[in-house]
């Protein structure tokens, strides 16, 4: 299997790493940042293999990785910058992150993956995701925080 490149910009890049994931490619998830930082995405990454999409994760992100600025996916960099705000929350963190891993997803497709109708395809991701973290977990407080997202995504999403 050819190597994944180093960043994704260029069309051979794109198309190099497109044809990777298409292929069964999954990157080795690195998490860099302070060791509370760490330890909260991880804890929000244990919610995403609860929810069963860390496969979807792990096939187009290859790095999360803490900031001090504005939370954001690196298309080029195939990453995650998020500050430590953005991961507070695990439930919210973890839904924020399929929410990157989808727009990830359609930048490799050649979609247009910001904007309006990007935004709202991504934010259906996200409540996607919730309503199965939602379902799967045995967890109490993680089912609650779950519905209460969904009731504040659902309420947002009205306004696109």
């Amino acid at each position: 299997m050819t190597e994944f490149p180093e960043r994704v910009y260029t069309a051979e890049e794109v198309k190099t790493a497109r044809t990777l994931v298409e292929q069964g490619y999954k990157h080795k998830l690195m998490v860099e940042g302070s060791e509370s930082f760490k330890e909260k995405v991880n804890q929000a990454i244990e919610l995403i293999k609860t929810a069963g999409y860390y496969d979807f994760l792990q096939s187009y992100i290859r790095l999360i990785m803490e900031i001090d600025g504005i939370t954001q996916l690196r298309e080029t960099e195939v990453a995650i910058w998020a500050n430590k705000f953005a991961v507070d929350n695990p439930v919210d963190s973890a839904s924020l992150f399929v929410q990157k891993t989808y727009h990830m997803k359609e930048y490799l497709e050649g979609e247009l993956y910001y904007g309006g109708n990007a935004e709202k395809r991504s934010v259906a991701k996200r409540i996607e995701f919730l309503e199965t973290l939602k379902d799967k977990s045995n967890d109490a407080s993680v089912k609650e925080e779950c519905e209460r997202l969904l009731v504040l995504w659902k309420e947002s999403s009205l306004a696109f």
